[in-house]
């Protein structure tokens, strides 16, 4: 075994969560080494949707006060990573109109409209069906109503993680490529790390501080703490189409699903699935039919459009949904951020940066302790 000369911190992971962590760590003075197996942004990061609701459409949660701080901070990441990278991460207002096709769902989705109506930054009503397709006249002819946010936006995940990246390495960010088999431990505390380099060798990084940062890979780490760390993967398919007409500016939603029309590309984005099939990210024929179905239940208008691309990843979740954020039971100098599941992106820099802030100065700027790692070994 090698060793290198190496930083302090070590990430383990370069999706939004790591490469934000690394990225704020250094606006703070804290050089770092990010690790990645794949390549930046591979994962989730690169091939989620992007929508930034604020959490508000799903009512209040334990992930809220992390959702309201992470949104807090992106008009000024945003201007930042423009300004550092030239890198437009399409950082744009989106407002978002959710359909209800029966009264059922009209109950379910009005059910925590007053606290809705409380938020500040954001105006929530309950449409009429003419008021909805006012907005959006090609929704669903069963539309019975439709909840409308306006204070949403969205970004280009793939884009916003590329740019987090540049922006880290021009502040002193080194990110190397490899995968970690090893954190080492000694006396309770981190030691350092090892990353495989082929012919079963490994290379030691000495390190008195670790970030696991591996999104739905992150139980792999319980052994290496001898702590528990139940993240499981989550995949989700997302459908792209090229569609007549106009573009939907505005995001349709029904029961979770969406349909909106991305800059980046022009077309528009239908998903998305929620499949609990372990580490396996193959495409398939069953979800593209599912979202098909779900996309024309939502905007009928859209039967002539055309496949262009059916895309799938695994997002991390815990068993309880909420956020894993925080220092690893028992082991000075290890951290863990993960668990953002279907909002990874809109929790991505909060959860960056109150990691970092923990790193650097052993303090957030919000009470971290629902989302601490040491809850699933109580």
């Amino acid at each position: 075994m090698t060793t290198s000369g190496a930083r302090d911190v070590v990430v383990i992971g370069g999706g939004i969560a790591g490469i934000g962590t690394a990225y704020y760590l250094a606006a703070m003075g804290v050089r770092s080494t990010v690790i990645e197996r794949d390549g930046i942004a591979s994962h989730a990061s690169g091939f989620a949707y992007g929508g930034l609701s604020g959490g508000v459409t799903n009512g209040p949660h334990a992930n809220t006060p992390l959702i309201e701080y992470s949104m807090s901070l992106y008009p000024a990441l945003a201007g930042e990573l423009t300004a550092e990278t030239n890198v437009d991460i399409q950082y744009q207002p989106r407002p978002l109109l959710r359909l209800a096709l029966n009264d059922d769902e009209a109950a379910a989705l009005t059910q925590h409209l007053d606290w809705q109506q409380m938020l500040p930054g954001y105006t929530v009503e309950w449409l009429t069906p003419d008021e909805a397709r006012a907005l959006e006249p090609r929704i669903s002819p069963e539309t019975v109503g439709a909840l409308h946010l306006e204070g949403s936006s969205d970004v280009e995940p793939y884009r916003l993680t590329l740019a987090l990246g540049q922006a880290a390495e021009q502040r002193g960010v080194t990110l190397r490529s490899g995968e970690v088999t090893a954190v080492h431990v000694n006396g309770g505390r981190v030691d350092g790390v090892s990353i495989a380099t082929g012919a079963g060798n490994a290379e030691l990084i000495p390190c008195d501080t670790v970030i696991v940062a591996m999104g739905p890979w992150t139980a792999q780490a319980s052994d290496w703490f001898g702590a528990l760390l139940p993240v499981h993967p989550l995949k989700g398919q997302i459908i792209r189409l090229r569609a007549p007409g106009a573009p939907y500016a505005i995001s349709v939603g029904h029961l979770g699903n969406y349909a909106m029309t991305k800059p980046a590309d022009g077309l528009v984005w239908c998903g998305t699935t929620e499949e609990h099939v372990g580490f396996d990210e193959s495409r398939t024929t069953e979800a593209r039919d599912a979202i098909i179905e779900s996309t024309l239940r939502m905007l009928p208008s859209l039967e002539d459009a055309e496949l262009v691309l059916q895309t799938a990843c695994l997002r991390p979740v815990t068993p309880d949904g909420v956020v894993m954020l925080g220092q690893v039971p028992g082991t000075d100098g290890a951290y863990v951020v993960t668990g953002g599941g279907r909002q990874g992106i809109m929790l991505g820099p909060g959860m960056a940066r109150a990691t970092a802030d923990l790193v650097a100065g052993g303090a957030a700027a919000l009470d971290l302790a629902p989302y601490a790692p040491g809850r699933f070994s109580a």
